[in-house]
């Protein structure tokens, strides 16, 4: 398993070593071992899976305060392209933002640490999408990041999908509008 720095503080890709033959294929996709190799030590606490299909954007969600989240994210079935934007206070890559197609077929993973927006956009005909959370989901802590927010310059690459967004994604506030995370 291979833990690629990003070049936002403290991102990391993550290359699982796949073992395929005539079977089909096998990999670890976590190990506790190889995260605290790489100096990391989090404490999963939840996994949640998403099924959703072309166009559906989910995010870009965060969590505050006590509640703030770490996240591992990966795909089961389809391809997303996965994005994060860096909205931690004195952070030196405060507003910037990191884009990766996941997909079950890459089987690559991305570890977002906490004080990240994150969101996905859904660019195969479905997608099975997979994640573990190092704190418990808490709806007083939400918060979020608007995905079309000019600020963030965000490339979705994406002109032939029409985006199905929630009411609430729709009307997240700007880069410009939202206060840094605080971490605890």
């Amino acid at each position: 398993m291979q833990y690629q720095e990003t070049d936002l503080k403290d991102l990391f890709v993550i290359q699982p070593r796949v073992f395929e033959d005539h079977r089909g294929y096998f990999f670890e996709s976590y190990s506790k071992r190889i995260e605290e190799q790489h100096g990391l030590h989090y404490q999963w606490v939840q996994d949640n899976e998403a099924y959703s299909e072309r166009g559906v954007f989910r995010g870009l969600h965060y969590q505050v305060g006590a509640s703030c989240q770490a996240k591992l994210v990966r795909v089961i079935h389809g391809e997303v392209l996965d994005v994060v934007v860096d909205i931690r206070e004195n952070s030196p890559s405060y507003g910037q933002s990191f884009s990766i197609l996941l997909s079950g077929e890459n089987k690559k993973q991305l570890l977002v640490p906490r004080g990240f927006a994150h969101g996905y956009l859904v660019t195969s005909e479905t997608a099975v999408f997979s994640y573990k959370c190092d704190n418990f989901y808490d709806k007083a802590a939400e918060g979020g990041l608007y995905y079309k927010d000019p600020q963030l310059n965000i490339d979705w690459n994406m002109a032939d999908i029409s985006f199905k967004v929630s009411e609430k994604d729709d009307i997240l506030p700007t880069l410009g509008n939202h206060r840094p995370i605080q971490l605890p």
